[in-house]
Protein backbone atom coordinates (compact mmCIF):
# COMPACT_ATOMS: atom_id res chain seq x y z
CA UNK A 1 0.00 0.00 0.00
CA UNK A 2 1.32 3.46 -0.93
CA UNK A 3 2.06 5.89 1.89
CA UNK A 4 2.50 9.63 1.57
CA UNK A 5 4.37 10.91 4.65
CA UNK A 6 3.96 12.71 6.87
CA UNK A 7 1.16 10.55 8.22
CA UNK A 8 -1.64 11.41 10.62
CA UNK A 9 -2.05 12.07 13.45
CA UNK A 10 -0.35 15.38 12.65
CA UNK A 11 1.82 17.49 14.90
CA UNK A 12 2.34 21.18 14.18
CA UNK A 13 5.65 20.35 12.46
CA UNK A 14 4.25 17.52 10.33
CA UNK A 15 1.17 19.56 9.39
CA UNK A 16 3.44 22.41 8.21
CA UNK A 17 5.49 19.88 6.23
CA UNK A 18 2.34 18.40 4.66
CA UNK A 19 1.14 21.87 3.62
CA UNK A 20 4.50 22.72 1.99
CA UNK A 21 4.56 19.39 0.15
CA UNK A 22 1.07 20.12 -1.20
CA UNK A 23 2.15 23.61 -2.26
CA UNK A 24 5.23 22.19 -4.00
CA UNK A 25 3.12 19.61 -5.83
CA UNK A 26 0.57 22.14 -7.07
CA UNK A 27 3.34 24.49 -8.23
CA UNK A 28 4.50 21.78 -10.65
CA UNK A 29 1.17 22.24 -12.49
CA UNK A 30 1.44 18.52 -13.35
CA UNK A 31 -1.99 16.88 -12.83
CA UNK A 32 -0.60 13.34 -13.03
CA UNK A 33 1.92 14.12 -10.28
CA UNK A 34 -0.49 16.09 -8.09
CA UNK A 35 -3.18 13.39 -8.11
CA UNK A 36 -0.78 10.91 -6.47
CA UNK A 37 -1.30 12.73 -3.14
CA UNK A 38 -5.02 11.78 -3.15
CA UNK A 39 -6.89 8.54 -2.53
CA UNK A 40 -8.29 6.79 -5.61
CA UNK A 41 -11.80 7.80 -4.46
CA UNK A 42 -10.91 11.26 -3.13
CA UNK A 43 -13.81 13.72 -3.04
CA UNK A 44 -13.32 17.40 -3.88
CA UNK A 45 -15.32 20.57 -3.80
CA UNK A 46 -13.46 23.37 -5.54
CA UNK A 47 -15.54 26.55 -5.75
CA UNK A 48 -18.81 25.21 -7.20
CA UNK A 49 -17.22 22.22 -8.94
CA UNK A 50 -17.22 18.69 -7.54
CA UNK A 51 -14.82 15.89 -8.47
CA UNK A 52 -14.50 12.31 -7.27
CA UNK A 53 -11.59 10.02 -8.02
CA UNK A 54 -8.35 10.38 -9.88
CA UNK A 55 -9.78 10.69 -13.40
CA UNK A 56 -12.07 13.57 -12.49
CA UNK A 57 -9.34 15.29 -10.44
CA UNK A 58 -6.83 15.08 -13.31
CA UNK A 59 -9.42 16.44 -15.76
CA UNK A 60 -10.22 19.29 -13.35
CA UNK A 61 -6.54 20.21 -12.91
CA UNK A 62 -5.90 20.14 -16.67
CA UNK A 63 -8.79 22.57 -17.23
CA UNK A 64 -7.62 24.76 -14.33
CA UNK A 65 -4.03 25.15 -15.51
CA UNK A 66 -5.04 25.61 -19.15
CA UNK A 67 -7.05 28.64 -17.94
CA UNK A 68 -4.87 29.90 -15.05
CA UNK A 69 -1.57 30.69 -16.77
CA UNK A 70 1.78 31.31 -15.02
CA UNK A 71 0.19 29.95 -11.83
CA UNK A 72 2.20 30.44 -8.62
CA UNK A 73 0.82 29.35 -5.24
CA UNK A 74 1.61 29.86 -1.56
CA UNK A 75 -0.16 27.81 1.15
CA UNK A 76 0.00 28.33 4.90
CA UNK A 77 -1.16 26.15 7.78
CA UNK A 78 -4.24 27.52 9.55
CA UNK A 79 -5.17 24.67 11.91
CA UNK A 80 -4.81 20.92 12.33
CA UNK A 81 -6.00 18.00 14.41
CA UNK A 82 -5.63 14.25 14.05
CA UNK A 83 -6.19 13.48 10.36
CA UNK A 84 -7.36 16.97 9.30
CA UNK A 85 -5.57 20.11 8.18
CA UNK A 86 -6.99 23.55 7.34
CA UNK A 87 -4.95 25.87 5.13
CA UNK A 88 -5.25 29.31 3.68
CA UNK A 89 -3.66 30.13 0.36
CA UNK A 90 -3.20 32.73 -2.32
CA UNK A 91 -2.07 32.24 -5.88
CA UNK A 92 -1.38 34.55 -8.80
CA UNK A 93 -2.16 33.83 -12.42
CA UNK A 94 -3.31 35.44 -15.64
CA UNK A 95 -5.83 34.52 -18.29
CA UNK A 96 -5.12 34.22 -22.01
CA UNK A 97 -5.99 37.93 -22.47
CA UNK A 98 -3.21 38.93 -20.03
CA UNK A 99 -5.51 39.90 -17.15
CA UNK A 100 -3.85 39.16 -13.78
CA UNK A 101 -5.58 37.83 -10.68
CA UNK A 102 -4.73 36.94 -7.11
CA UNK A 103 -6.97 34.16 -5.87
CA UNK A 104 -7.42 33.82 -2.11
CA UNK A 105 -8.94 30.87 -0.34
CA UNK A 106 -9.22 28.29 2.36
CA UNK A 107 -9.05 24.53 2.14
CA UNK A 108 -10.13 21.81 4.53
CA UNK A 109 -8.35 18.49 4.11
CA UNK A 110 -8.94 15.01 5.53
CA UNK A 111 -6.37 12.22 5.20
CA UNK A 112 -6.42 8.44 5.38
CA UNK A 113 -3.96 6.42 7.48
CA UNK A 114 -1.46 6.31 4.59
CA UNK A 115 -1.28 10.11 4.40
CA UNK A 116 -3.34 10.37 1.19
CA UNK A 117 -5.96 13.10 1.06
CA UNK A 118 -9.44 11.65 0.87
CA UNK A 119 -11.47 14.88 1.15
CA UNK A 120 -10.65 18.39 -0.09
CA UNK A 121 -13.01 21.37 0.25
CA UNK A 122 -11.80 24.65 -1.29
CA UNK A 123 -13.42 28.07 -1.14
CA UNK A 124 -11.78 30.64 -3.43
CA UNK A 125 -12.25 34.31 -4.37
CA UNK A 126 -10.52 36.03 -7.29
CA UNK A 127 -9.21 39.58 -7.09
CA UNK A 128 -8.25 41.29 -10.36
CA UNK A 129 -4.79 42.89 -9.99
CA UNK A 130 -2.46 44.88 -12.16
CA UNK A 131 0.63 43.05 -13.34
CA UNK A 132 2.63 45.65 -11.38
CA UNK A 133 0.84 44.50 -8.17
CA UNK A 134 2.13 40.94 -8.44
CA UNK A 135 4.09 39.64 -5.44
CA UNK A 136 5.10 36.19 -6.72
CA UNK A 137 8.06 36.52 -9.08
CA UNK A 138 9.98 33.28 -8.68
CA UNK A 139 10.58 31.10 -11.76
CA UNK A 140 7.71 28.69 -12.43
CA UNK A 141 7.92 25.68 -10.13
CA UNK A 142 8.70 25.33 -6.43
CA UNK A 143 8.62 28.52 -4.36
CA UNK A 144 12.15 29.28 -3.12
CA UNK A 145 12.65 28.70 0.60
CA UNK A 146 13.64 32.34 1.13
CA UNK A 147 10.53 33.75 -0.62
CA UNK A 148 8.08 35.42 1.79
CA UNK A 149 5.03 33.45 2.85
CA UNK A 150 1.43 34.67 3.10
CA UNK A 151 1.80 36.22 6.56
CA UNK A 152 5.05 37.90 5.55
CA UNK A 153 3.28 39.46 2.55
CA UNK A 154 0.34 40.61 4.65
CA UNK A 155 -2.11 38.30 2.86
Amino acid sequence: MTTRPPLPPFTRETAIEKVRLAEDGWNTRDPEKVVLAYTKDSRWRNRAEFATGHDEIVAFLRRKWARELDYRLIKELWAFTGDRIAVRFAYEWHDDAGNWFRSYGNENWEFDEQGLMRVRHASINDLPIQESDRKYHWPLGRRPDDHPGLSDLGF
